[in-house]
């Protein structure tokens, strides 16, 4: 039996496109042998839905969609692929997240998932019931052999290889191989984090060895708003020991021969650098191109954020397909325009400048009554922001371009940034890419490919320059410090006492954390970021505005 994972970048709500996709997928893995191809979880209606599952319409449509595909598809190989299913029963969640089973033209089989994540990006007990704990198993016969199915978190619930036993009271694989599966298929999709491929790896790895049961993975691959997906879809054998594993980053058909244990290994590169640069062009490339824009703008600073935002807008979309926009202040150093030109040129992006001297003394008259006798402050700092935020927008607005903007999560995270200012924009390309982060990613871009980020920019120290000589500096720790108070702040979960407790200055420490915390109300207004962290600003993020809770 040859098992094609058909690992498929689709679209969110485009029922008809993905079924078509999928079919040409099927088509594809024929022609490579495969006796049984597998897709991803929730495929026909792509991945994340969020509250599309709330319409009835919408559930509708997807199963009509799969009911098409079966029949489309009725002369191949089974199909196992994810779906929603609509639950008629008169009480609980709309829709079961379900996997069905197409062959001979028709939907054979369906199997539910059992264990719904509630935590981070995971909302799924909003939307999904689960499958009955003491239900039929999940599993059906193919070429004589005994296939359990799990999808995506039902695989992750291992008391042996987790410290705790994870979220749930029952393990569904335990339950398979005491069903009598002699191979488990799980479909997933699971979104990317940094370093959390090594632990998929682990993990599944365990699971297999556990039961001594090979274990097949298929997740999805692309970008859907916040979240990407890298693929690297997996087959495990018996002994726990990885046989395969497709591309990352990109759609792929991975055929495995279980029996034989013969398929392939793509390579993957551990390096963070490499890893957070590839998720952000992919999440960069398909967030653009799946809200129907081509193109993409964005301000040149001459800094280290705006360079490594176009770097990646070039690698996503194309050079022709970039515009770089410079909008120098009198307080703008000449070495900071020089370097925004000399970043595009190396870059092969076009780029604009338009002073913002003039509407910045427009604004002063306009304002000079209503401020008379007050000396100038972050007010009129912001004001210049602003100006370049309105001209961006119009910009994006003439050209049908899409702004990027260009903030690190360093900056999200203590509210260094304007709100309808450097903050307005379509996509947060860096905003879950901490300061620290920034240099790194640019470093490792310059080995690889030759000096892409100019040596100046990557030397000079931090500014917005809104005043003269002004630094990042001034009104925030080193970013080395911050980022270390943000990860344990932000990402950890830890109190003011504990970082202190671990040796940090607790007056500062209280200052950053007071920071975070008062600028909750820019990131509810910010645009959507790519997560690549376990702790992004995000749909994971759930903090009050209004309160008075002090981390």
């Amino acid at each position: 039996m040859k098992i094609a994972l058909l690992q498929c970048n689709l679209m969110v709500g485009d029922v008809h496109g993905n079924v078509a996709h999928l079919e040409q997928a099927v088509l594809d893995a024929v022609e490579q042998g495969a006796t049984l191809c597998v897709a991803t979880e929730l495929a026909v209606t792509g991945y994340p839905p969020r509250d599309l599952l709330l319409r009835p319409d919408f559930l509708g449509h997807a199963w009509h969609a799969l009911e098409e595909l079966a029949g489309r598809i009725a002369d191949l190989p089974p199909l196992l692929v994810g779906v929603a299913e609509a639950n008629h029963g008169a009480v609980g969640s709309p829709a079961f997240n379900s996997a069905a089973l197409l062959c001979e033209g028709k939907v054979s089989a369906v199997f539910r998932k059992q264990l719904l994540p509630t935590y981070d990006v995971f909302d799924e007990r909003r939307y999904f019931e689960p499958a009955l704990a003491d239900g039929p198993p999940n599993v059906f016969t193919q070429d004589g052999t005994t296939i359990g199915v799990t999808i995506c978190e039902d695989i992750w619930n291992d008391k042996d290889f987790w410290s705790r036993h994870r979220y749930y009271d029952t393990d569904p694989v335990t339950r398979l191989h005491e069903a009598g599966a002699e191979l488990i298929i799980n479909l997933s999709s699971s979104p990317f984090t940094l370093g959390k491929q090594a632990v998929r790896e682990s993990m599944l790895s365990s699971v297999a060895a556990k039961h001594g049961l090979p274990v097949l993975y298929c997740n999805q691959v692309g970008g859907n708003d916040d979240l990407v997906f890298a693929g690297k879809s997996m087959a495990f054998d018996a002994e726990g020991t990885l046989f395969a594993r497709a591309k990352g980053f990109e759609e792929d058909i991975l055929v495995v021969d279980v029996a034989a244990r013969e398929a392939r290994i793509e390579p993957d590169y551990n390096m963070e650098e490499m890893q957070a640069w590839n998720a952000l062009v992919t999440g960069t490339r398909d967030y653009v191109r799946k809200c129907g824009f081509s193109r993409g703008l964005l301000g040149l600073s001459g800094g280290i954020d705006s360079a490594l935002t176009c770097a990646i807008a070039v690698e996503a979309l194309g050079r022709e397909n970039v515009l770089g926009v410079l909008l120098p202040s009198p307080y703008s150093s000449k070495g900071s325009v020089d370097d925004a030109k000399a970043l595009a040129a190396n870059l092969g992006v076009k780029t604009v400048t338009i002073p913002i001297k003039g509407p910045m003394r427009a604004f002063d008259k306009v304002l000079d009554e209503v401020f008379f006798d007050m000396e100038p402050d972050v007010t009129e700092e912001n004001i210049q922001s602003r100006i370049r935020g309105n001209l961006l927008m119009a910009m994006s607005n003439k050209y049908g371009a899409m702004l990027l903007t260009t903030g690190n999560k360093s900056e999200l995270s203590v509210g260094y940034c304007t709100i309808y200012g450097d903050m307005a924009g379509g996509l947060a390309v860096i905003a879950d890419v901490p300061k620290t982060m920034v240099y790194r990613i640019c470093n490792w871009l310059n080995n690889w490919r030759g000096e892409i980020i100019p040596k100046a920019v990557m030397d000079k120290p931090p500014s917005a320059e809104l005043r003269p000589d002004q630094t990042d500096q001034d009104t925030l720790p080193a970013y080395d410090l911050l980022d270390a108070l943000l990860e344990m702040l932000v990402e950890r979960n830890m109190s003011v006492e504990a970082i202190v407790a671990a040796g940090y200055d607790a007056q500062t420490t209280r200052r950053v954390a007071r920071m975070v915390r008062t600028a909750e109300f820019k990131r509810k207004q910010a645009p959507p970021g790519i997560k690549i962290t376990d702790r992004a600003f995000g749909t994971g993020w759930r903090m009050p505005i209004a309160g008075r809770f002090a981390f």
